[in-house]
This record gives C-alpha cells, sequence and structure tokens, in this order.
C-alpha cells in the first residue's frame, strides 16, 4: 500500500536545519507585489534591508530560497508516504507564527505526518513542521493538508468537519489584489521551480491554459492584503493563517478578499478574521475558502 499510515504516524520525525537571508526575504516580498508603486510608496519596510519587517507567510519559503543554492526537489518525502506526485494536490495550509520573524537566522525544522484520513477517494494527509531558533524557542508551527487521489477507502477515520461558516452580512473590508504577468516567474525563485508555474506546454499538459500562480503565493498575497488593509502595515499583527485552495490563479488575474471580524471569543488580546478570497476576473471563482486569520488586536 503507497500508504502506511501506522507507519507514518509513529515514525520519527525528520530534522534538518535551515537558514535564510535579507535577500531571501527582499526577494519574497517583492514577488508578491511589495514597492509595486515604488514612486509613490516603495514600502520600505518590506524592501529595504535596512529596517525590514517580515510577512509571516515567509516562514513557508524559509530554507528554500536564493541562499539554499539547490532547491529541493519536489514532492512527498515521509516514512510510509510512497504516492504519485500526480496524483498530489495542495489541499490547504495553516501557519502560526510563535514570534516575530527575524530579517535572517537559523532555525531547527522537525517535520512530520500528524495524521492520515480517509476520505473514501483519495487520502488527506496531514503534514506539521515545527521551527525552533538557535535559542531552542519556537518561531512557527505549520500544517500541510495533501490530497492524494485514489489512496483513500483503507477504512480510517474521515477526519473532523470544518464548521467554517461566513457570516450572514457585509463583509468588514474587501480587499483588491492585483498580480502581474511575470508574478509566477517571480515567486519561483523562492524555491518551487516547478515548471507548470513557468512552461505553457507543461501546463497545458496538465489541463491549464497557461501557466498558474504558486497556492502559496496566493497564500502570501492574500497574508500581505491582510497586514496593509486591516492590520496598519504591521507584520508582527498576524500570526495565524488557514487556508483551503479551491482554485487556481493565472498571473495577471486579480485576487479579492472579503473580511469579516469574528464575534466568537478569542485569546485574550487577539481576534479571528474569517476571510474568502476570489477572482473577480472570472466571475468570482474561489481561490482560497475556509479561511480563518489570528490576529493581535
Amino acid at each position: 500500500m503507497p500508504i502506511d499510515r501506522d507507519k507514518a504516524l509513529n515514525a520519527d520525525p525528520g530534522v534538518r536545519e535551515i537558514g535564510w537571508t535579507t535577500r531571501d526575504v527582499l526577494l519574497y516580498h517583492l514577488s508578491l507585489g511589495a514597492g509595486a508603486a515604488a514612486a509613490t510608496d516603495p514600502e520600505l519596510h518590506l524592501t529595504y534591508e535596512k529596517g525590514l519587517t517580515v510577512l509571516p507567510t515567509f516562514a513557508l519559503v524559509a530554507g528554500t530560497g536564493i541562499s539554499a543554492g539547490q532547491a529541493p526537489a519536489p514532492g512527498v518525502e515521509m516514512p510510509g508516504i510512497d504516492v504519485d506526485l500526480r496524483a498530489v494536490l495542495h489541499a490547504g495550509q495553516g501557519l502560526t507564527v510563535h514570534r516575530p520573524l527575524p530579517a535572517a537566522g537559523t532555525a531547527t525544522l522537525r517535520s512530520r505526518v500528524a495524521e492520515v484520513w480517509d476520505k473514501g477517494k483519495a487520502a488527506l494527509v496531514v503534514l506539521e513542521s515545527a521551527a525552533t531558533g538557535p535559542d531552542g524557542e519556537p518561531l512557527w508551527t505549520t500544517t500541510t493538508g495533501i490530497w492524494v487521489r485514489g489512496e483513500g477507502g483503507f477504512g480510517g477515520e474521515p477526519g473532523p468537519e470544518e464548521r467554517w461558516r461566513a457570516p450572514d452580512r457585509a463583509a468588514d473590508a474587501v480587499l483588491t489584489t492585483a498580480t502581474t504577468p511575470q508574478q509566477a516567474l517571480w515567486y519561483r525563485l523562492n524555491g518551487d521551480l516547478n515548471p507548470l508555474h513557468a512552461d505553457p506546454a507543461f501546463a497545458r499538459s496538465a489541463g491549464f491554459e497557461q501557466p498558474v500562480l504558486h497556492g502559496l503565493a496566493s497564500y502570501g498575497l492574500l497574508a500581505k492584503a491582510l497586514v496593509d488593509g486591516v492590520l496598519d502595515g504591521d507584520v508582527t499583527r498576524l500570526t495565524g493563517l488557514t487556508v483551503r485552495f479551491a482554485g487556481p490563479l493565472v498571473p495577471g488575474e486579480s485576487i479579492t478578499t472579503s473580511v469579516w471580524r469574528d464575534a466568537a471569543p478569542a485569546d485574550e488580546g487577539t481576534e479571528r478574521l474569517l476571510l474568502h478570497a476570489a477572482c473577480p476576473d472570472r466571475d468570482g471563482a474561489p481561490v482560497l475558502t475556509h479561511a480563518t486569520a489570528t490576529v493581535r488586536s
């Protein structure tokens, strides 16, 4: 069986050392459109090394950027997980930041399979990675949902039901972010060199009319829109972001994010935002759904 659930869940975590520089952070921010209006607002807190602050979602590419040398090969390499990459979809992404990220640094990254859910025709593999700094203190934790077609039906639990629901009222904020035709070419320099995001012929062979933007690029665009449009430009106020990937975004299209402030109780000093991101260029086709952000008040 390509997925051995017991072996995957009981395996020792994979451990590796990662590092990043200010150049990696600057490139990440530029790949999300920072400084696009440089004549009027260069966004120096994101585009200039003096006083540089770090978008929390940089954690998803830390250790894979230009300073890392050879980019890691795409794949899901975990004990008990042996699947055909053509059957794999990035289903969802979660991030919790435990303290503001430094503009340059090193970390120890421990990764494991947290769960394998049986979805009938597919399996949902949940990967968890936790980064700690040189002082041993936690930096961030990520959860990545991997949808593997054809690997369900093994008699496992389907997993908890998601209870996300948009409030029955107008959004408290609507944020529109434009992308550029070369956006995916910029973003892939963060480490994901999949030709799906650059080569038109490869994209057509995968069922797309043209190259599409990375899912994590859409994720980063949403985070930057929140910081700019709701959090007064303060990257440290965004402490968590969870999304489900619902559809592709083509470079050059826009993404519109609806934001609702959740009335449900949150931890002291924080609040929860409910989010839905869609593409207005394609009649509101969903891009990121079932999304929540945790922010400092």
